[in-house]
């Protein structure tokens, strides 16, 4: 394998990982989602096409220099895609302001240009170009065809659209980078404006090269080493772009399994304070064959997964439930309970806040035999937690000491009132 192909391929690689992230957000509706997981296809099978396999696959089908134009028509198709979804972003920061309207301006007329230049780069490549050249004449199409009047046109419309559009999301990004407050969305914006102005530059270079050599055909060599440039330049480019798309993702994903091991280890406090307080629970905890020991583990991914939008939504209504159970057990729970909690913990030797958290555990643990019990005056109580992060830090820790509390030697009261 080629160092070219093998870069096509890494690009390959990292592009459809993109579009299997948003694939969840694609298959639930979300048209935001939907766009980027078909740009980033569509520009994935452009990437293949480049490789010697990807032209390996294409030419049985008889028709000279065809990887070349599938190529380009999904590249403007990507790029037509992903010009929609920026300008459709940032739109809605204000519609009327003035580089607002110009995008959306260049937007609209971009995407009826799409059509209008894949049709005409077809006609060009059917009815102008002159296709009796293989690769045995040169591996490069622009070295096929040097000196072809057909190739100037056929990569003049393909390279003002990609210049049009790259200049569009190079200026979007670059003015969103200096607002985010978070510094993977900053970096991020930064690399994919910095890409697209690679890419515009490559389009430039490619162009420049184009008129040259349509007017005085180089030698190989010449042609060669212009490739191995541009191409590095485009490489450089789509990298930036792609690794800036990425670096937000990363961010977004690490947000999400956070919130998910954050859920996973509330599960078994929310699951008992679900299962004993009537009507807290948006959604009763799963009980998948009758609550067979076997089906536990199912029953908890499926709790842990199921139901919410995303692990964020999810972790919010766990913390929410988990403290109307508090309140609702507080109403029902001795009086002295949480007392008589707060020394229990002492004598185990727990100090400071992991004492704090072992009381709140011993008490939930031994309110919950309450729960069925009338509704009374909210007894006293002691829990720690100003902010949602903070709230989310203290009940980790309570439901780690949940899960190691064992009451049956405890000397607690009887919590029946």
């Amino acid at each position: 394998m080629s160092v070219s192909d093998l870069i096509a391929t890494f690009i390959l690689a990292l592009l459809l990982l993109q579009a299997a992230v948003r694939l969840p957000g694609a298959l639930r509706g979300r048209r935001r989602s939907r766009s980027l997981s078909g740009a980033f296809i569509a520009f994935a099978i452009a990437w293949w096409l480049r490789t010697g396999l990807g032209r390996t696959a294409v030419d049985p089908l008889g028709i000279n220099d065809l990887p070349t134009l599938l190529k380009h028509v999904l590249a403007i198709a990507g790029i037509c895609v992903l010009l929609m979804y920026v300008c459709d972003v940032y739109a809605e920061e204000d519609a009327s302001a003035r580089h607002i309207r110009i995008s959306a301006l260049v937007q609209r007329v971009t995407a009826y240009a799409s059509v209008a230049t894949v049709v005409c780069m077809t006609a060009v490549f059917f009815l102008v170009l002159d296709r009796s050249r293989t690769d045995k004449d040169s591996p490069y199409f622009i070295g096929r065809h040097m000196g072809d009047p057909g190739l100037a046109l056929y990569m003049g419309l393909f390279y003002a659209y990609v210049v049009a559009a790259a200049l569009v999301c190079a200026y979007q990004w670059g003015r969103a980078a200096r607002r985010p407050s978070h510094w993977a969305l900053r970096v991020g914006l930064t690399m994919m404006a910095t890409g697209m102005t690679l890419i515009v530059v490559y389009a430039v270079m490619r162009t420049v090269f184009l008129s040259v050599a349509t007017a005085h055909p180089l030698p190989a060599r010449d042609l060669a080493d212009q490739e191995h440039v541009t191409d590095t330049v485009l490489y450089a480019g789509f990298l930036l772009w792609l690794l800036g798309s990425i670096v937000p993702a990363i961010r977004a994903l690490l947000t999400r399994a956070s919130s998910i091991r954050a859920i996973v280890r509330l599960h078994p406090l929310w699951r008992d304070l679900a299962l004993a307080v009537d009507g807290i629970a948006l959604y009763q905890p799963a009980n998948l064959l009758r609550g067979h020991r076997a089906a536990a583990p199912l029953s908890t991914l499926r709790d842990v997964l199921s139901h919410d939008a995303t692990p964020q939504i999810r972790l919010g209504r766990y913390i929410t439930e988990i403290r109307d159970a508090t309140h609702e057990l507080r109403r029902r729970a001795p009086a002295d309970l949480y007392e008589r909690a707060v020394h229990f913990a002492e004598t185990k030797g727990h100090r400071g806040p992991e004492a704090a958290a072992t009381a709140e555990a011993y008490w939930l643990k031994a309110a919950l035999p309450a729960a069925r019990q009338p509704a009374g005056t909210p007894t006293a109580f002691r829990t720690a937690g100003d902010d949602f992060g903070t709230e989310v830090s203290w009940l980790m820790q309570v439901s780690r000491a949940y899960r190691r509390t064992d009451l049956t030697p405890v000397p607690l009261p009887d919590t029946a009132k």
